[in-house]
């Protein structure tokens, strides 16, 4: 038969096991003179002493291991809450077009509520995930780009270029779409004409390298950084540590970033 300690006597049992290894040590301290010559004597203290490091050594490696598992909850926990911060101000913005848009042209209005509702499914519970696959990642971005085609009424000169082959690499989900976002904030929004976005993405050799440019008004001072861009950096500081770089550069009215992963 198997006896379980309940999880209230725990506690209890480690309190009467520590007193209890005390309480045997402070014997053989006493007795030792005593007993010192006993060959059976000095076994058992050396057994005791062996078995007290052994317990001491168990403890401390369970305080490691338990830091660990905080420092990882932690992590976690921080992961999750920046994966939840992604795109809401999209979607609200994307919400009042449709609102407007659904008595002018209901036609129109019902594929951008298709493709909207694609991407709150894949925010909400692919977001959540640890790893999708890349190629899942770029029919997300591109979603997000035919809405914003879409929702526009001036020309805009928009290209997505990507070759992953047969990389189909697994990757943190929601990792580029805060770089494209950006370059439609900062760029398109503002620019009445001639506006663009170029994008490439390439795989290969167990690295993802991403790369967004696009062009913005030099009269407009509106730096392209913010919450979503720190927040991509942490992201990436806790998932790719040492894996990644991420580099932007600004010439005339060209804006450009890249995001390398590596080791994937």
């Amino acid at each position: 038969m198997i006896f379980k300690i309940s999880e209230h006597r725990k506690p209890l049992v480690k309190r009467l096991y520590r007193v209890t290894l005390i309480i045997i040590g402070l014997l053989i301290v006493i007795f030792n003179d005593a007993f010192g010559d006993n060959e059976a004597f000095g076994i058992f203290g050396l057994l005791y002493f062996l078995f007290l490091f052994v317990s001491i050594a168990y403890w401390i490696f369970k305080q490691i291991r338990s830091i660990i598992r905080l420092k990882h909850e932690k992590a976690k926990t921080e992961l999750m809450h920046l994966k939840s911060q992604v795109n809401p101000h999209f979607f609200f913005n994307m919400l009042n077009n449709l609102y407007g848009l659904v008595d002018k042209d209901s036609k129109k209005a019902q594929e951008l509520i298709l493709k909207l509702s694609d991407m709150m499914r894949y925010s909400i519970y692919d977001g959540q995930k640890e790893t999708v696959l890349l190629s899942e990642e770029i029919t997300y971005l591109k979603n997000y780009i035919e809405l914003h085609k879409m929702r526009y009424h001036k020309t805009i000169d928009i290209q997505f270029n990507d070759d992953i082959k047969d990389n189909d690499y697994q990757i943190m989900p929601l990792l580029f779409i805060i770089l494209v976002e950006n370059a439609f904030k900062h760029g398109v929004e503002n620019l009445r004409e001639n506006a663009y976005v170029y994008i490439t993405m390439t795989a290969k050799n167990n690295q993802v390298h991403f790369e967004v440019k696009n062009n913005f008004d030099n009269a407009i001072d509106n730096e392209q950084g913010g919450i979503g861009l720190d927040n991509l950096k942490r992201r990436l500081e806790l998932v790719y540590p040492k894996q990644h770089h991420l580099s932007f550069s600004k010439e005339n009215d060209v804006f450009e970033a890249q995001l390398t992963i590596s080791k994937l």
